[in-house]
């Protein structure tokens, strides 16, 4: 999913991580799944934090995003 976020044009990205609900979602899926593929303590933390703070953390990955074309800690 985090590959799938980061093929996405910088448009769609931050459309996605402005929108609140489907910001949490697109949240959520990014980075279990990229918790699933590195496994590393950063990505379980950062993958925790946003399954109960993701509305906010999503604003912050949507400037993030407009940045550096991916989210903090989940660049495919």
């Amino acid at each position: 999913m985090a590959r799938w976020f980061n093929s996405q044009s910088r448009l769609v990205q931050i459309i996605l991580l402005i929108i609140p609900v489907v910001n949490w979602v697109v949240e959520v899926t990014v980075r279990w799944s990229a918790f699933i593929k590195n496994k590393s303590f950063i990505t379980l933390i950062t993958a925790i934090v946003v399954t109960f703070l993701g509305v906010f953390v999503g604003w912050l990955d949507a400037i993030w995003c407009l940045l550096f074309k991916h989210m903090i800690f989940a660049k495919a």
